[in-house]
This record gives structure tokens, C-alpha cells and sequence, in this order.
């Protein structure tokens, strides 16, 4: 698991808005980037400013999938069609 903290209100509404419909979520911090899924954000109210804490679960990094290869498009048209 990822925990990313951020002071930014906007930021944290998209958090909330990915955990709520179950999408992936990217975060960019310290040259490295994370997507996966939102599993948590708590609000810390400690210091004088608002921050949240977002934890969010890496997906699994995809591997490539092997080109598909297409079929030729054949017209079997009879000839007393015409």
C-alpha cells in the first residue's frame, strides 16, 4: 500500500471522487508515479491548515499482450447476384 499526504482540497476531491466509483487513481510524488485503487482518505485537522492521507493500493503492472492478428476480410458473393 501507498500513503500519500496532501493539503490540497481539489486534489483530495478527486481521491474521493475515484474511491467512489471504484476508479484507478495516479499520483505523482518525489519522481514516482503510483496508480491503483483509492482505499482510504482521513482527514487530519492537527496542524493549522487541513491535510488528508490517502492510502491507495498499486495495481498490478499489465504486460503486453501479444498483437492479434486479423483475419482477411473475403466478400463470398455469388455472381448471379450482380
Amino acid at each position: 500500500m501507498f500513503t500519500y499526504e496532501t493539503t490540497d482540497r481539489k486534489e483530495a476531491r478527486r481521491f474521493r471522487m475515484a474511491q467512489f466509483n471504484g476508479r484507478p487513481a495516479t499520483v505523482r510524488s518525489a519522481g514516482a508515479t503510483v496508480t491503483g485503487r483509492v482505499r482510504a482518505i482521513v482527514e487530519s485537522r492537527s496542524g493549522a491548515t487541513a491535510a488528508w492521507v490517502v492510502t491507495i493500493v498499486p495495481d498490478e503492472p499489465k504486460t503486453a499482450a501479444p498483437a492479434a492478428r486479423l483475419a482477411p476480410r473475403l466478400c463470398f458473393a455469388a455472381e448471379d447476384d450482380f
